[in-house]
């Protein structure tokens, strides 16, 4: 049983609120469509009902998953009406709280994921999200880098500390690992010990090297099945669309080791592969779990891990954010600057 940890004294003071407007700035999306289909609108605050608080944002992450759902793939199949307003991560201000001892007070600096697309999302002033989906954001990070951490950091927490169960001396072989999840997920596996193999370009190595793994390939000049074998997880967040990393990463697995793949639809027929070839195997979807965060957030705030943001755009550029995450060349995370905080 999770149990959330009662507020302490030292904790820090809360900002000033003021009352919501009754409409907000956003971005939204009138039908799939390509980066220009996000358009700026005037949209109504969302009220939180039950234990949902409302947030002023300051900053929104931007994942691989907004572009697709925008795009007419990833959870677009389930918004039930346009326009519609993506996004899943934030960093910003509790505004409105569900009762007045509630864990997070008016003023409280939070940040978390959005329930998008099953209420608005974060390209907004303002948002929604479940209690148990936020935690306080770490004191020592601004919110344009809190805002890059919810759903990369939880994914990677999931797919490392709780799917492969990290640990000292196991060997671990994870893909694109210079992305927003990948570079949490070298973090995480280096953290708890395990020998942490990247294959990524070779531009990031060094960074990858700082950031805890063991080696770094070049993916641009080295077949990773050439030079890797018998490690005992792989975490794959290509999939098989980009040259059958998938199907090639069973190669190197020892017999009964564990294929993770993360990227939605890249490789339909894994499970059958990986049981012809004697691994085990599953795919992930994130969980927006408040303690699991919270946890990240006392690593983030003891330097024992760190969130590397890559660009910053303002909300009315969300259509050049989108460019920059499709264009497949990010190192970390890209965050849309939303409000002053």
């Amino acid at each position: 049983m999770r149990i959330r940890p009662l507020r302490s004294a030292t904790e820090a003071p809360l900002a000033p609120v003021e009352a919501p407007p009754a409409v907000m700035r956003a971005m939204v999306v009138d039908a799939p469509g390509g980066p220009d289909a996000l358009r700026a609108a005037s949209v109504p605050v969302p009220s939180p009902v039950l234990s949902e608080v409302l947030v002023r944002v300051v900053a929104a992450g931007v994942n691989p998953i907004d572009a697709k759902t925008r795009g007419g793939a990833g959870v677009s199949g389930a918004i039930d009406a346009y326009p519609a307003t993506p996004g899943f991560d934030f960093s910003g201000i509790v505004v409105k709280s569900p009762y007045e001892a509630h864990p997070f007070p008016p003023g409280t600096e939070v940040f978390g994921m959005a329930s998008f697309p099953r209420t608005g999302g974060t390209y907004a002033e303002y948002v929604v999200a479940p209690s148990l989906s936020v935690a306080r954001k770490p004191a020592t990070l601004s919110h344009v880098e809190a805002a890059g951490v919810p759903l990369a950091a939880l994914t990677a927490w999931g797919l490392v500390v709780e799917t492969a169960h990290a640990h000292e001396g196991q060997r671990v072989l994870i893909h694109a690992g210079s992305g927003g999840v990948g570079h949490f997920a070298v973090q995480f596996a280096a953290y708890f010990g395990a020998h942490v193999t990247v294959t990524a370009s070779g531009r990031n190595a060094s960074w990858l090297r700082e950031l805890g793994a063991a080696v770094v390939i070049d993916y641009t000049t080295t077949k990773f099945e050439e030079v890797v074998t018998e490690v005992d997880v792989v975490i794959d967040l290509v999939g098989n669309v980009h040259a059958d990393t998938g199907t090639r990463s069973l190669e190197v697995l020892r017999p009964g080791g564990l294929y993770v793949l993360v990227p939605t639809g890249s490789w339909p027929g894994y499970a059958e592969a990986a049981a012809g070839a004697g691994v085990r195997a599953t795919s992930y979807k994130v969980i927006p779990d408040g303690g699991a965060l919270a946890t990240v957030a006392r690593l983030l705030d003891s330097g024992s891990v760190q969130v590397y943001i890559d660009q910053v755009f303002d909300l009315a550029d969300a259509p050049g954010a989108h460019r920059a995450i499709e264009a497949g060349h990010t190192r970390g995370k890209v965050v849309l600057r939303v409000s002053d905080g």
